[in-house]
């Protein structure tokens, strides 16, 4: 399958994160491989593989022109 680029996104409780998105669903389910969690502290947390309800994002931006 095809691999897009890193993206950020920011969720409603306001944590960002970044990664590469493997796919997604007709209800915005994403499927992000490589991903990063960005706290407010600065800190980034290495998170793997995640799955992120689309009802929870609030902002997604590709980081590099598609």
């Amino acid at each position: 399958s095809e691999v897009h680029p890193a993206e950020l996104k920011k969720f409603m409780d306001k944590k960002h994160a970044q990664g590469i998105l493997r796919g997604l669903d007709p209800f915005m389910k994403l499927v992000i491989v490589e991903c990063m969690e960005m706290a407010t502290s600065g800190q980034q947390n290495n998170t793997g593989m995640v799955l992120i309800r689309g009802n929870s994002i609030i902002v997604l931006e590709a980081l590099e022109g598609v």
